[in-house]
């Protein structure tokens, strides 16, 4: 394994987080000569005001812009900066979602070419998860920019897996520019057992996994979960002025119903809900900060979920009036201070169906987000939440050990 790890120097004062892509001195000579494909989204911003360069004579372009950050709208994407700087960029991969972000969860995301730059974009969410050696004989160089959130079944992760397979299956170098986990603080939930391995769950890691996507590259490569046990020549461009402590509000939402932190922080407890016949929220202003259904009994709140062009065209129980629990008034201030998810949410939604044979609508599918079939067993069998907890504890604690080797922040 080829890994090369740039120190965090204190350009600004620590509080402030500087993501990896706006450290652009330390990437872009290494760019220099090289054919480079980007895989990127909406989030691949680059706040080129924020950057103090260290050298008075580099020749690096900087946007002319007042001492203020930049608002995320203003920031210039990470191909645009690339490109101001001569790079020879051949190629965009995209996740899901597409590559600026304006699809709904699951939908397909069909290859085309960029408006702006008239670049191809080759999508890696479908049929074409993989890099393909063909899509790569032109590529020196792949570099990942990518906002994760935290959470096994967040399929960036799963698409960073397939981006460093190929590399490393065709002598590709890979340079991950990492940027803050909005959930990088705790680590919970079941972790994967081999016979759930999918697209939405590739490894063996907990739920929420507490490492950035930089350091989860380090662990992919360093545990030999690439085919054949394989390793890329991988590069991670740190986070200045980050910890594992460091809350993290996103500047761009990371996907179309992730809106907001509260969505973010609920997200690890109310991803299951899709396996089932409840709706979080998609078709509403708030998705992923309430739940609730038809068959539920019990509850203040009530919701229509409804077509939103781009964000939700097909929510689950669409135009049915659902009843359940609005959480974004408590998501901010207890889930980030509570350091681990909640399966209250899930266990009070199955007491609270009257028709409990219809719940979980896809179990096949639940029990590949929870990454095994006993999460499912035990809330049927009407375990409470300690005694769920207390079966994951030993895989827990073997995961933590491992975890500890590839971290790269405090």
């Amino acid at each position: 394994m080829a890994l090369l790890l740039f120190s965090m120097m204190m350009v600004y004062a620590q509080s402030q987080v500087i993501p990896g892509a706006w450290r652009t001195e330390y990437y872009l000579p290494m760019l220099e000569g090289k054919r480079v494909a980007v895989c990127g989204n909406q989030t691949s911003l680059v706040d080129t005001c924020r950057y103090e360069f260290l050298s008075p004579d580099s020749n690096i372009v900087v946007i002319n812009c007042p001492q203020k950050s930049l608002r995320s709208a203003e920031m210039p994407h990470l191909v645009d900066v690339l490109l101001a700087n001569k790079v020879q960029v051949v190629k965009i991969f995209c996740p899901e979602h597409g590559f600026r972000g304006n699809a709904e969860a699951g939908a397909h995301i069909a290859s085309g070419v960029d408006e702006k730059t008239g670049l191809p974009i080759i999508s890696l969410y479908g049929n074409n998860k993989k890099p393909q050696a063909s899509q790569l004989e032109d590529v020196d160089v792949i570099v990942f920019d990518l906002q994760d959130v935290g959470c096994r079944f967040y399929t960036y992760i799963s698409t960073l897996h397939y981006v460093m397979e190929a590399a490393a299956e065709n002598g590709v170098e890979v340079i991950v520019l990492d940027r803050p986990n909005p959930n990088g603080y705790f680590v919970d939930g079941p972790v994967l057992k081999p016979q759930w391995k999918s697209f939405v769950g590739m490894h063996p890691v907990p739920v929420v996994y507490g490492m950035t996507i930089g350091e989860y590259a380090c662990m992919v490569n360093g545990e030999g979960w690439l085919s054949e046990s394989r390793t890329c020549k991988l590069t991670v461009v740190t986070i200045n002025g980050y910890t594992h402590r460091t809350r993290y509000t996103l500047p761009v939402r990371p996907s179309p119903n992730l809106p907001n932190d509260e969505a973010i922080y609920l997200y690890p407890s109310l991803c299951f809900f899709e396996g089932t016949n409840v709706s979080i929220g998609r078709g509403t202003e708030y998705p992923f900060q309430m739940y609730g259904s038809p068959q539920m009994t019990k509850g203040d709140y009530t919701f229509t979920p409804q077509p939103i062009k781009g964000v939700s065209e097909n929510p689950p129980c669409k135009g049915k009036l659902c009843r359940g629990y609005f959480l974004y008034p408590m998501a901010h201030d207890s889930l980030k201070t509570s350091n681990r998810l909640s399966l209250e949410y899930l266990i009070n939604a199955y007491r609270c169906t009257s028709d409990k044979s219809v719940f979980f609508t896809n179990a096949a599918f639940f029990d590949k987000l929870a990454g095994t079939d006993q999460l499912r067993k035990q809330i049927v069998q009407g375990l409470t939440e300690e005694q769920i907890r207390a079966t994951w504890q030993a895989d827990l604690d073997s995961f933590m050990v491992v975890r500890e080797r590839y971290l790269l922040y405090e």
